[in-house]
C-alpha cells in the first residue's frame, strides 16, 4: 500500500471534519464526559492556518485515510523545558489501521518538532485505549501522566448502587 503524506490545506476541512466524528465516536467508551451530538473537538480552520501547527494528513490514492497534527506549546513555567511540541488529532480510518499509517504520522511530525528545536513532544491518550497505548509506544512515547477526575453525581450514585469501600 503506498501512502504518501501531506500538509491539511483548507480544501481539507470537510474531510477532516468526518475524521473528527470517527476519533469522538472510538474515544466516547473512554470518557463519560463527551456531550452528546454535535460535538466538535477542533478549530480546524485555525489549526490548519496556525505557523506553529503542522497538521498531516495520509492519503492512499485519492482516499484521505489519516490525519495529526503537531503544535508548539509553551509549557508550565517550573518544567525544564520552554516550548514542546503537542501532538494531536491522530487518526486513523479503521480499515486503515494496523498498517503503521500512525507511525508515519508521528515520524513526519517528530521531525517537525526537531526542526523547530522542540525536545519534548507530548500526546494524551485514554488510559483504557489499549491500541492507541501500543501504537504510542511502538514509536516512542512512554506514560507519563495519569488525570484522574470525580464527578460527584457519579459518586453519590456509586454509593447508592456500588459496593461498599468501608
Amino acid at each position: 500500500m503506498k501512502v504518501t503524506l501531506q500538509k491539511a490545506t483548507l480544501k481539507d476541512i470537510p474531510v477532516l471534519r468526518q475524521f473528527e466524528q470517527g476519533l469522538i465516536r472510538d474515544e466516547r467508551p473512554f470518557d463519560p464526559t463527551i456531550r452528546p451530538d454535535p460535538v466538535h473537538y477542533y478549530d480546524m480552520e485555525a489549526l490548519v492556518t496556525d505557523p506553529n501547527t503542522h497538521f498531516l494528513m495520509a492519503w492512499v490514492g485519492q482516499k484521505a485515510v489519516a490525519s495529526g497534527y503537531a503544535t508548539q506549546k509553551t509549557p508550565r513555567p517550573y518544567l525544564d523545558h520552554s516550548a514542546y511540541a503537542y501532538f494531536g488529532f491522530m487518526y486513523t480510518l479503521p480499515d486503515y489501521r494496523g498498517y503503521g499509517i500512525n507511525g508515519r504520522i508521528v515520524m513526519a511530525l517528530k521531525q517537525w518538532a526537531l526542526g523547530r528545536g522542540l525536545q519534548e513532544m507530548r500526546l494524551t491518550v485514554y488510559p483504557g485505549n489499549q491500541p492507541a497505548l501500543k501504537a504510542y509506544k511502538k514509536v516512542g512515547f512512554s506514560p507519563h501522566l495519569l488525570e484522574m477526575r470525580l464527578r460527584e453525581d457519579e459518586v453519590n450514585s456509586d454509593r447508592k448502587t456500588g459496593p461498599s469501600i468501608e
